[in-house]
């Protein structure tokens, strides 16, 4: 059996952390990405502590946070004071949907809807830093090289603009460019990159894409049909993905209907992990049988 040791690090769980070295993969998703929240609960609760995070998209806006010492119970918060609650007024609404549109920085001229400078703003303040080399965990974040059809991995230097970059989803954020590459959403090649993680004993990774059910015979609209047919993409690759190599942990939340921009569902969003939480959980404490089972 592994020894167990305190790895150092700023931020002390309350559990011993363990020796066995944890590499973290979030994938993409967009706004289903917020189910990726419980999830980091459930890593905190139990007093694990990833080596290593690799995000993509969504995945690595959060991964981020969380590589940066700020726990999934913050970022859920972080995330409650931005987004649409279903229980506003319709004064408090309209107030939200004004500030989300200055939040998500808009520019129909440009080459995307979105910029995406005030969403990063919003992200530095959360995380208080700009540089890979400052985080607490290390972390690779996944984007594709536009013109060479490729997969980039970034791990230092420029944190803002690689996150920003990942979350390049065509024709609605702006392609960030990143030394002598253009660099888009990293779905595009990796939806969940837990293949990008090594010297690890155990690999957990989280796949966010969700499910699209049919509601009715009429067909989708324009944008919904686009989004979707990059849902369709990621997803494809996944599974050819996971017949090549599967990671030690596959969660995958049981997300149904939840549209890429839909950020304002996310109380259906955390609600649809609960049995993931408990399968993590359980299956976590298989490698970690020293943590004492919840009360």
């Amino acid at each position: 059996m592994k020894r167990i040791r305190t790895l150092l690090c700023r931020r002390k769980p309350d559990i011993e952390e363990k020796s066995i070295r944890l590499g973290l993969a979030l994938g993409g998703g967009g706004a289903r990405g917020l189910a990726h929240i419980p999830l980091l609960e459930v890593l905190d609760s139990m007093g694990i502590r990833p080596c290593c995070i690799a995000g993509t998209s969504i995945g690595a806006v959060l991964g981020a946070m969380y590589a940066s010492g700020v726990k999934g119970s913050e970022i859920r918060s972080l995330v409650q004071e931005t987004v649409v609650g279903k229980s506003s007024s319709p004064g408090e609404l309209l107030k939200d949907i004004k500030r989300l549109v200055q939040f998500m920085d808009i520019d129909f001229l440009g080459p995307g809807i979105f910029k995406g400078d005030s969403v990063m703003k919003y992200f530095y303040d959360a995380i208080h830093t700009d540089r890979f080399e400052n985080l607490e965990i290390p972390l690779k974040v996944v984007a594709t090289d536009f013109w060479a059809s490729e997969q980039t991995v970034l791990s230092s230097g420029n944190l803002l603009k690689a996150v920003k970059a990942s979350m390049g989803l065509p024709g609605l954020f702006t392609p960030v460019k990143y030394g002598e590459r253009i660099l888009i959403d990293g779905g595009g090649v990796n939806p969940v990159p837990f293949d990008v993680l090594d010297d690890c004993d155990l690999i957990v990774a989280v796949d966010v894409l969700g499910n699209a059910e049919s509601e009715s015979s009429k067909p989708p609209g324009a944008v919904k049909a686009v989004l979707e047919m990059f849902d369709i993409m990621q997803r494809s690759i996944v599974k050819t993905k996971l017949e090549i190599s599967q990671p030690d942990i596959y969660i995958k939340p049981d997300i149904r209907n939840i549209g890429m921009l839909e950020f304002h569902r996310a109380q259906e969003i955390y609600s649809s992990t609960e049995a993931s939480c408990r399968e993590l959980a359980e299956k976590l404490r298989e490698y970690y049988p020293e943590i004492p089972l919840s009360p």
